[in-house]
């Protein structure tokens, strides 16, 4: 039996001494993020909404194993956050539709979720169907097939969960709308709650871990009463993604009490605060670094592949990676390179030959 097929449905029980203990180390964590937050200023605050959110969006698509391009997701939360010089729209429609979505829910907290509010982000993420994807776009599934969560290969698929008939969806979801936008719970609770059961209606034929997820940082948003995302729990849930299946999984084969699910999902966002703190620090540091050098002279290919090494630049720097990145020759590169090593910004590695690679000197 699936919890949605309980008789007392959706009436979730939890052991309220647990719970409590566990929301309150989350709010201590929150309290205290939002004391460091405060003392920084606009700018510095900008950049880390800027890096939260990109990792946000960025994980919340990985869980489901899509695959986003980092730069363009950056630009476009950048050009929607306002900063100057920092992005423009992406040209990628699914790219600006996920952006745009996520910003509406974060930007937006405090307006009602209706359906036709879910009806547009579902639009939003799904630009182009084609007519062979059995996708139906912008409103809730209506196919007379059961909607299965499976793995495997076909003829030996593994049935995690079966969602409720689509005839029954409308009139589950606006029990859960309402409950979102009148019942009287802490709103960590809320967002947690309207997590598992948004998915377990599993209302729409595709995107819906991502939808969840998105009412999960709108509720969340409304909790802290900001619209600026210092953490991501997005990110947290995708480096425990095997958890995060499993969990959702035993909760919904389990009765209505959900005090597991609970715990989870409150440690998993303790852990994510815990991780802005070390973003935040990472933020103070490249502001810091900028301010040193600020009376140096660097060229545009020297500024935009140091910020990148700040933002999180995957693989070892190398004199061919460089030259590949800013568009220019291997000569050029290795000028600019050497050029950061004697203004003491740049080191290089410990390998040496072929295998020579840079870093930041602050990174030692």
């Amino acid at each position: 039996m699936y919890i949605w097929q309980e008789k007392e449905f959706p009436n979730f029980e939890w052991n309220k001494e647990s719970v409590l203990q566990r929301l309150a180390n989350v709010k201590f964590e929150i309290g205290k993020l939002s004391g460091i937050m405060g003392a920084l200023g606009f700018e510095i605050k900008k950049s880390a909404a800027l890096d939260s959110l990109t990792a946000d969006i960025l994980m919340s698509s990985a869980i489901e194993g899509i695959v986003l391009n980092r730069d363009d997701v950056r630009s476009s939360v950048a050009w929607q956050l306002g900063i100057d010089n920092a992005g423009v729209p992406a040209s990628n429609r699914y790219i600006e539709g996920v952006v745009e979505v996520m910003m509406d829910a974060v930007s937006n907290y405090s307006v009602p979720l209706t359906s036709n509010r879910l009806f547009k982000w579902h639009t939003l993420l799904f630009p182009s169907v084609r007519s062979f994807e059995k996708i139906t776009v912008g409103a809730y599934r209506n196919s007379g097939q059961t909607m299965q969560v499976v793995s495997g290969r076909y003829g030996s698929e593994k049935i995690h969960y079966e969602a409720p008939p689509s005839e029954q969806v409308p009139e589950m979801m606006d029990v859960l709308l309402n409950y979102i936008e009148n019942a009287k719970v802490d709103g960590i609770i809320k967002a947690a709650i309207a997590h598992l059961w948004f998915v377990t209606i599993h209302p729409f034929s595709d995107g819906n871990g991502r939808m969840a997820r998105t009412i999960m940082d709108m509720l969340l948003a409304r909790s802290d009463n900001s619209q600026n995302r210092f953490y991501s729990m997005s990110a947290a849930i995708a480096e425990n993604r095997k958890a995060y299946y499993e969990i959702l999984e035993r909760t919904q084969k389990g009765g209505l009490d959900i005090t597991e699910w609970l715990i989870w999902f409150l440690d998993c966002l303790e852990n994510a605060v815990k991780k802005a703190v070390t973003i935040t620090d990472r933020t103070l540091q490249k502001a810091a670094f900028w301010d040193k050098i600020r009376q140096l002279f660097l060229n545009p290919r020297q500024i935009k592949i140091l910020n990148m090494l700040w933002d999180g630049f995957e693989g070892k720097l190398q004199t061919g990676k460089w030259a590949k990145i800013a568009k220019c020759s291997t000569d050029t590169a290795l000028r600019d390179i050497q050029d950061l090593i004697q203004k003491g910004i740049l080191i290089k590695t410990e390998d040496g030959g072929r295998s020579t690679g840079y870093e930041l000197k602050n990174e030692q």
